[in-house]
């Protein structure tokens, strides 16, 4: 059980990083295949939308196939060949379609982690785990950042967009040998769906929450801290990976310490709310002087990255209000909403961007657009009920 886990948090690292390497890439797949900043976010946005449209029937899958044979075929299949349509791409439109089929293939992988760690391990360390997976997966978001850059400046971007096709390959191989599906629990209730969550009034604040928590660190990370440097700040490739890296590593730090916070303060919704209440103040600095010196916007970046990462609170929070034969249902439904809000993020962002001619405009409007969704988030959050394991 513990090999499976293991190598579920390497094909997080995947996960991750794919949601959040086209801001590295941005520079080369504008020169080579004419892609724009507004291309870009509709790549990256279907990326979402794809990962988010399939956690219905992976909450399905994982609840009556359990998670080995679901993780391992969609990762390979959906995975792996997205990836090696990604390296053989000749235009903005091919990107798009691998993005979504990289999206597909990775939607259930930490899904299929979080159903182990509810069935197998005491309720009461669920984030903590939750949290440890998410922060070692968000290596990932390391990686794909001045790693990467590196990388592609060596041997290019196609070279290593086939390399990382091989990789996914070989890591869905690893997961159909290592992991073990968990037991299915005591006896009790079989049949439901994801309809009789949604009835559970309890859990709407906690969706909206995740919907509006997730997905301005996830949509400034994964897209426009790449072209928000290049457009202000007249950063180059190198200097793009160094500003996405130190968001990056302030994210894994973040899923670190959102883990057993709920332990450590004796709450989770009061937690994870002064947590976005940060993030909702770094974005307004960021929108009050766009233009101000890069390290101090990458110093704001890091803060809303760190403070942003209560993905694994949110997630135990609402867990706590699943019945147990739903528990593969339940996590990939409070999933569904933050990789789904991202992904809706990124495809209003792109027009809320190009409306404005002056870069300083544009990513003001862009700011306050992100800040406004925490907002709403932290409102409707403030009905939600504490509940601890």
């Amino acid at each position: 059980m513990k090999v499976g886990i293991a190598c579920l948090a390497g094909a997080y690292v995947l996960s991750q990083f794919y949601r959040a390497f086209l801001a590295v890439l941005t520079p080369d797949l504008g020169r080579d295949l004419g892609a724009t900043a507004g291309d870009l976010a509709w790549a990256s946005g279907l990326w979402f939308l794809a990962f988010a449209a399939m956690q219905i029937p992976v909450g399905a899958a994982l609840d009556r196939m359990g998670p080995r044979r679901t993780v391992a075929s969609v990762l390979g299949l959906a995975g792996g060949g997205g990836a090696l349509l990604f390296a053989l791409a000749q235009t903005p439109g091919q990107v798009m379609l691998a993005m979504a089929l990289i999206g597909a293939g990775c939607s259930p992988v930490l899904m299929a982690a979080y159903v182990i760690f509810a069935r197998v391990y005491p309720p009461a360390i669920f984030a903590t785990l939750a949290g440890m997976t998410l922060g070692l997966g968000s290596l990932g978001n390391v990686l794909s950042a001045a790693p990467l850059a590196a990388l592609v400046g060596a041997v290019g971007w196609r070279a290593a967009l086939g390399g990382l096709a091989a990789v996914t390959l070989l890591v869905a191989a690893l997961l159909w040998l290592a992991v073990t599906d968990p037991p299915r629990g005591p006896d009790g209730p079989t049949r439901g769906s994801v309809l009789d969550l949604l009835r559970m009034r309890a859990l709407w604040p906690i969706l909206l929450m995740m919907f509006a928590g997730y997905g301005p660190a996830a949509s400034l990370r994964g897209l426009w801290a790449g072209p928000f440097a290049r457009d202000l700040h007249g950063a180059d490739a190198g200097v793009i990976g160094w500003v996405t890296l130190a968001m990056g590593l302030a994210m894994v730090a973040g899923n670190f310490a959102y883990g057993p916070a709920d332990r450590l303060f004796g709450t989770r919704k009061w937690v994870v709310w002064a947590g976005n209440a940060v993030v909702l103040a770094a974005l307004l600095l960021l929108a009050a002087n766009p233009g101000a010196s890069l390290g101090r916007a990458t110093l704001l970046l890091a803060v809303a990255g760190f403070c942003g990462s209560a993905f694994p609170l949110i997630m135990a929070h609402a867990r706590a209000f699943v019945p147990p034969h739903l528990t593969g249902r339940g996590v990939t439904l409070v999933n569904m909403f933050g990789i789904g809000g991202a992904g809706l993020m990124q495809f209003a962002s792109r027009p809320i961007h190009g409306a404005f001619a002056d870069p300083t405009q544009a990513y003001r409007a862009l700011f306050l657009f992100f800040a406004a969704v925490v907002a709403l988030g932290l409102l409707a959050y403030l009905l939600a009920r504490d509940r601890a394991d």
